[in-house]
Order: structure tokens, then sequence, then C-alpha cells
């Protein structure tokens, strides 16, 4: 082929989280793989659509579908489908469920090759995947060998390659006084320990079970935890508001900073003294905690989705999945602050792939 091989990734657009990070690394780092050529199709505007324009990416909007306003799904069909006239594209690639099911078809019948970038775990129960499994594309393209166990479910005869979601080159650690002044900033002083979490607003990823555990820790001094991540759909919004009644009812609202919807994470992250998500559902991969590693920070989490069996130990702690279990991994005494100097030390021990 004389030409780059010219990609077009398919994606909703309205939400940001680790599949929108992919796509943005994708676009940023581009000029390390120029044997690819990758442009963008999003039902919606907003944050991920600036931040493609930002890196110099081509863009197209295909418009706000919703499964709920058929007529809606129709027309942002109509827009792919002349958007893939004349062979534009070499292949497509759906990322996640949603536009697999809506964008397909319209893939297939215009008989460009169709890979599905599989971001989560699945079941065959949902509605969705029901519905993405009448058109079955030519290549799943999944982050990690346990999202893979659970093709079966939906696509048990199409092959697929695992193919691990990038990062971007380290930056530098945070000088001391940038990094004094961003914790100033969140309200830790210099001695606390920074806990720190990175998610969507959502029940899976562990923030309620992390309240509850450092509640049991009220009275030891000198740490504090910040949440990263705004509600961006009712349902959040209603969890976020779960979750303060719940921090101010164990008497540690004091202690947590919700810092909401953040560009910054890495930079965060370096202020952070420790990477704390404890899933209480499977994590097809977990970007986060390969940033949080990368950053040099230990991560405690739980036992199950892919993560665990790439990186643990020695690079964080596993604590039991049980809530009876799960009081803090170092235990409650007044010195677990003083720990945190040794447990940043086995951090960086990271997976390279």
């Amino acid at each position: 082929m004389s030409h780059p091989l010219r990609v077009l990734h398919i994606s909703s657009g309205n939400l940001y989280g680790g599949i929108e990070t992919l796509l943005h690394t994708m676009a940023r780092e581009r000029n390390l793989r120029p044997s690819l050529s990758h442009a963008f199709a999003l039902c919606f505007e907003g944050r991920l659509a600036r931040e493609l324009r930002d890196a110099g990416v081509e863009v197209h909007v295909l418009g706000p579908a919703k499964t709920g306003r058929p007529w809606s799904v129709w027309r942002a069909r109509s827009v792919l489908r002349e958007l893939l006239r004349g062979g534009r594209y070499d292949v497509v690639i759906c990322h996640a469920i949603w536009p697999q099911a809506l964008f397909g078809p319209v893939v297939r019948t215009a008989g460009v090759p169709l890979a599905f970038f599989q971001h989560d775990a699945l079941t065959g129960q949902h509605w969705l995947e029901r519905w993405a499994r009448v058109t079955p594309p030519d290549l799943v393209l999944t982050n990690s060998r346990f999202a893979a166990g659970t093709l079966v479910s939906v696509y048990p005869q199409v092959p697929w390659h695992v193919t691990h979601c990038p990062l971007p080159m380290p930056p530098p650690a945070l000088g001391a006084s940038e990094r004094a002044r961003v914790r100033t900033e969140l309200g830790a002083s210099e001695g606390d320990a920074v806990i720190f979490h990175a998610s969507r607003m959502q029940e899976g990823k562990g923030q309620r079970l992390l309240l509850e555990a450092l509640g049991r820790l009220r009275a030891v001094p000198g740490w504090c935890v910040w949440f990263a991540g705004g509600a961006q759909r009712p349902d959040e919004e209603a969890y976020l508001e779960g979750l303060r009644a719940q921090a101010k009812h164990l008497g540690i609202e004091g202690r947590l900073r919700l810092l909401g919807q953040r560009s910054d994470v890495s930079r965060l992250l370096r202020a952070a003294d420790i990477h704390c998500q404890p899933n209480s559902r499977p994590e097809a991969f977990g970007l986060v905690f390969v940033e949080a590693l990368q950053a040099g920070l230990p991560v405690v989490t739980t036992p199950m989705g892919a993560r665990w069996k790439s990186w643990m130990p020695p690079a964080g702690c596993l604590s039991a999945r049980s809530r009876s279990h799960w009081p803090w991994p170092w235990g409650g005494s007044s010195r677990t602050p003083r720990r945190v100097p040794g447990w940043a030390r086995r951090g960086p021990r990271v997976p390279r792939r």
C-alpha cells in the first residue's frame, strides 16, 4: 500500500473517560506511527472533539444520535454513509458497543472493513450487546486477555487481537515548589499523605468502598483524599451527592476533595502519594492504573479484572474484595502516613508493555 492505512475511529463523544483518553493519545502521538492516518467521527460536540481538533486531526460530527429517538439515529447513519462514499477510509473502528450497534451496519453496507475495539467486559445480556451481535465485525481489538475472555458472549466466531492502550511519554516529575503549590491549592499540607482516585462517577469504580475504608481512619491524622472526575449524567449526579453524604456521615468530609472533571490528571498524580481505586466491578484494562504507576505511585486496588494479573505484585497492593476485610491495607495505626515514602519506592516498577 503506497499510502498510510486510513483509519476512521467512531465514538460517541458526549462523555469523557478511558476511551476518550485513548483516542486523544492516538491523535496527539500519531507521528510515532506514520503508517497510520487517523480520522475521527463523533456523534456529539464536547471536550473530546475540542481536544482532537487542537491536536490537528480530521474530525467529523455525525449528529446527536440517541437510541430513544430513531430519527436521530437515521440522520447520523446518513451522515456516516456519505462520509464512507468514495473509498476515503481503509478500515473503520467502532470504539465500544454503542457505536458498534448503531453504525456497524452502515460500515458493513459500505463495504469497508469493520473492526470493533472492545473496551469493556461483555455479558451478552445487555440490549445493546444483543443489537450489536447482529453485525459481527471482521476483527475485534481488545484491550486485555481478560476482556477477550468475555467476547464469546457476543462474537464467538470473530478473530481478536489484544491491543494495549498507548500512553504518551511520561512528563517530567514536578519540581518541589510546583508540587507543593498543587497540593496547597487542593488543601493538602506538606506532611499529608494524599490518596488519589480518578475515574467516572460510577458505582463500580470503588469510590464508596474507599470512603468506607477511610472512615475507619478518621482518628488518624495526616491524610486526605482527592477524587478527580465529574458527574456527566443524571445518575452520576445522584451518585456524587451520595458520596458527599457518605463522607459527612463518616466524619471525613473535611478530608475529601471533589475535584470535578480534570484535564491535568497526570499532574495531579505527580502531586499525590498513593493511587487507590478499589473497584467493585472488574476493569477490562484500567488505563489510570498504568498512568499512576508511570507517575511513580504505589497502587492499591481490589483483585479483579485485567490489571492485577498484569502488574501485581510488586507494583502495588491487592486488598481483599470483601468490605469486612477492606479497612485499609496498612491497618489503622497513627503511623500510617509515615509508611508512604517506603511505598512510593515500589511504584515505578511498572510493566513496560
